[in-house]
């Protein structure tokens, strides 16, 4: 069977019993009225007898994406029917091209396809939630055993790499949490004072202040800036090196990702969020004290000296323990959504959006778990 237009000429031969094989030829673009994919359908009805199907290229001399889009919805038939395909002769650039066609799947906008039953809706949704947390805890398991490994000096672990980490989500996260904390400390003292001013009871403002901020803002502030900062810049970096196949080297090179990515991350910035939420309490109580000099007529040493009587070491070391709780959760969910990223850079915009908001709700659960463990203690 054959079929020619102007310019391109299709035949179709079976003459050996299983195989097919589509032969193509001449000049394959959009204005040369090109034949529907359909024409090859009556040649692939019987999939029984039939298991390849071969698609010869070799005497197309120019073709453009008409010419891929009918390839593509060959292949889309064959698969269909789960016949094997052999397209090693067509052309490089449609090899190429349709490989990066299929690497993003379709994204169903739901305008076509009825809407599932809810219940359907309701069990699909249990099971990607199930699915995720079994991928989490499956994670965590393996940094565990990542640790455990460098504890035992036996991890392929670069400390020049931990020390850049340290560089990037210490040193450098400096003036967001600074400018963040500050305002902080701004809002708490003014929404705090326009209450206090109805008993002249402005003073007590550096109490509030300095309670809410090593017990509560401090750590929660400096957690969601980590997320949106550091997370997110975790996975956009693994996320990448998916796409480049820098992890599937490692691999090959039998070098765990765990210890030689991950690992440093994550120490990195367990590490580092105590002491930028001890960099945060004192900015937010310098933002507090700012109103109460400036707004309340406080005096400097005044404000401090309260600030002083309101803190308790229990207070400060609250805030510090919750802030090291959020910093594994943020680099959890950093370097987990950075390793399930796909390969596409669609994908890794989604892994890092994923990765932030994995973060945040990961941290305001632990906080919810906080005050309820530190209220049944009495803490």
């Amino acid at each position: 069977m054959s079929l020619t237009g102007r310019d391109w000429e299709l035949s179709l031969d079976r003459s050996v019993s299983d195989t097919l094989r589509i032969r193509l030829a001449g000049t394959w673009r959009l204005q040369d009225r090109l034949p529907p994919p359909g024409a090859v359908d009556g040649a692939l009805a019987d999939t029984i007898a039939l298991r390849q199907v071969v698609l010869d290229a070799r005497d197309v001399r120019a073709w453009d994406t008409g010419f891929v889009s009918f390839i593509m919805k060959v292949l889309q038939r064959c698969d269909d029917k789960g016949i094997a395909v052999d397209r090693e002769s067509l052309p490089r650039g449609v090899n190429r091209l349709i490989a990066l066609a299929t690497v993003v799947p379709e994204k169903q906008t739901g305008t076509t396809a009825a809407p599932d039953p809810w219940l359907g809706q309701l069990g699909l949704s249990f099971l990607a939630l199930w699915t995720a947390t079994l991928a989490f805890i499956r994670f965590v398991g393996d940094a565990t055993l990542a640790f455990v490994r460098l504890g035992r000096a036996k991890a392929n672990f670069r400390w020049v790499d931990f020390f850049g980490v340290i560089q990037e989500c210490g040193p450098h996260a400096l003036p967001i949490v600074s400018l963040i904390s500050f305002l902080v400390g701004l809002i708490l003292a003014f929404m705090g004072a326009a209450q206090l001013r109805n008993f002249g009871a402005q003073v007590f403002v550096a109490d509030l202040v300095a309670i809410a901020a090593t017990r509560e803002m401090g750590c929660l502030m400096t957690g969601i800036i980590m997320a949106g900062r550091t997370g997110a810049a975790f996975a956009a970096q693994l996320g990448t090196m998916r796409v480049n196949e820098e992890i599937d080297a490692l691999v090959t090179m039998a070098i765990p990702p765990m210890d030689f990515l991950v690992l440093p991350r994550m120490l990195a910035l367990i590490v580092m969020m105590p002491l930028l939420t001890i960099y945060s309490d004192l900015l937010v109580i310098l933002g507090g004290a700012f109103v109460g000099v400036t707004m309340l007529d406080l005096g400097f040493v005044q404000y401090l000296d309260r600030t002083r009587q309101a803190l308790t070491l229990t207070n400060f070391l609250l805030g510090i323990i919750k802030g090291s709780v959020f910093g594994v959760l943020v680099a959890l969910s950093g370097c987990l959504r950075g390793m399930q990223s796909g390969r596409s850079a669609a994908a890794v915009g989604l892994a890092t959006t994923s990765a932030v908001v994995t973060a945040i709700v990961l941290i305001v659960l632990a906080e919810g778990v906080f005050a309820v463990v530190l209220d049944a203690l009495g803490i």
